[in-house]
């Protein structure tokens, strides 16, 4: 039996299919939609296909200001699905500038209001994601990895799991991130099992 962990990019995955859909995601669904797609790739290529699911992690950043009900959700509500480990990342306020080519100009507050501007960029949920797959890994932790994004930036971190005998398989976006579909043992579309997730 083939032990499966599944790693959610939050964002990565939410964005799209709100873009892609216009009805809501079965969150309680996914890891059984995406474990079972997984299956039918192994017996396409004749491989064993018994596959166990260990825990479904899910990576999410959220504004500690403004997404108090997200958090909530996410803490409150997924983290109690079966298999679900949820791990929140805040987003840190950062000052920042805007350059205006024409001008040649930095400014880094409104010139109506004098507010300054401020970005909150989403950090350490990459850094995670690549510190999970590989210490698992190295930990003996799962044989099938199920990584649901389209982030290139994963591609190290796939390559060097792959190299200690785990398959990695990708779910993604048609059309995105087609260097990590490369990269892994498999991949398939998130269209594919899109309708099974639908509420």
């Amino acid at each position: 039996m083939n032990r499966v962990r599944v790693f959610v990019d939050y964002w990565n995955f939410q964005l799209a299919w709100n873009r892609s859909s216009g009805k809501g995601c079965d969150w309680r669904e996914l890891p059984r939609v995406l474990v079972r797609r997984t299956g039918e790739l192994f017996e396409a290529v004749g491989a064993e296909a018994g596959l166990s699911l260990e825990r479904t992690t899910l990576y999410a950043s959220v504004d500690p200001d403004g997404d108090a009900n997200l958090r909530r959700w996410l803490t409150s509500t997924v983290s109690r699905f079966p298999s679900y480990t949820v791990k929140v990342h805040d987003r840190r306020a950062r000052r920042d500038s805007i350059y205006c080519r024409l001008c040649k100009v930095a400014t880094d507050a409104c010139p109506n209001c004098g507010e300054p501007y401020v970005r909150r960029p989403e950090k350490g949920v990459d850094s995670a994601i690549v510190t999970d797959l590989l210490w698992l890994a190295w930990e003996g932790a799962y044989d099938v990895a199920i990584l649901v994004t389209s982030d290139a930036a994963f591609v190290p971190a796939v390559e060097r799991v792959q190299e200690r005998g785990v398959k990695v398989v990708n779910a993604a976006w048609r059309n995105r991130g087609h260097e990590l579909q490369r990269a892994c043992w498999a991949s398939f579309a998130i269209e594919e099992i899109q309708e099974g997730l639908w509420r």
